[in-house]
């Protein structure tokens, strides 16, 4: 029997991503085949807890099974910023239109705020909180990081968001100078899933 999961996105690469990370013969939804269902607000404190309430929300609104994720950038210099705001550091959350000149704009203001401060003051980390709910309550959560470095500018032109000011010290690249699979195999969403596949492959043995 296929099993049907929603994933808490409009975005079909996103869709894509996991079902190639998490494929279990499961039928995989994204919102924008769902027309209708209403936004599940992202206010809360933590990645935990926004990943949460989308799994929940949607889960709830549809009757089915929902996989939501919230991650950002964790800057120890900003005392933890921009962190949940990530996507909406520079002001509202944007449209995906307009989603490469907000990226910009919030990279700008990261590098200005960071202006100054010393290459071993520049750590950070990027954050993937990962939850798989029911209408009834929680099924599964995980969580991936990766380590890295603010850079004081922009380098590569791959990825989006931050990638391009996130340096990781193992590779000696940033994320924005990474391939797919090369990022896929030590990214935060990447590790997140990974810890998450197995334990969705028992729930669903279980069936």
């Amino acid at each position: 029997m296929t099993t049907k999961i929603l994933i808490a996105t409009t975005n079909p690469g996103k869709k894509a991503e996991l079902a190639a990370m998490l494929d279990s013969h499961i039928e995989w939804l994204t919102l924008d085949e769902l027309p209708g269902v209403g936004e599940v607000p992202e206010d809360g404190e933590t990645f935990e807890e926004n990943a949460r309430k989308k799994a929940l929300g949607y889960a709830e609104a549809v009757g089915i099974w929902t996989l939501a994720d919230d991650s950002g950038l964790v800057i120890d210099w900003l005392d933890g910023r921009p962190g949940v705001r990530s996507a909406r550091y520079c002001g509202s959350k944007p449209p995906e239109a307009e989603r490469t000149l907000i990226d910009h704009r919030n990279i700008e203001k990261v590098l200005e705020e960071m202006q100054g401060v010393p290459k071993k003051q520049r750590t950070a980390r990027f954050v993937c909180c990962i939850c798989l709910a029911k209408p009834s309550g929680v099924l599964l959560e995980s969580k991936g990081t990766v380590e890295g470095v603010i850079t004081e500018e922009k380098i590569g032109s791959g990825g989006f968001g931050y990638d391009p000011i996130f340096y990781v010290p193992e590779l000696r690249k940033t994320m924005a100078q990474l391939d797919g699979e090369q990022k896929n195999k030590i990214s935060h969403r990447g590790r997140a899933i990974k810890t998450l596949k197995p334990k969705l492959e028992r729930l669903l043995a279980g069936l």
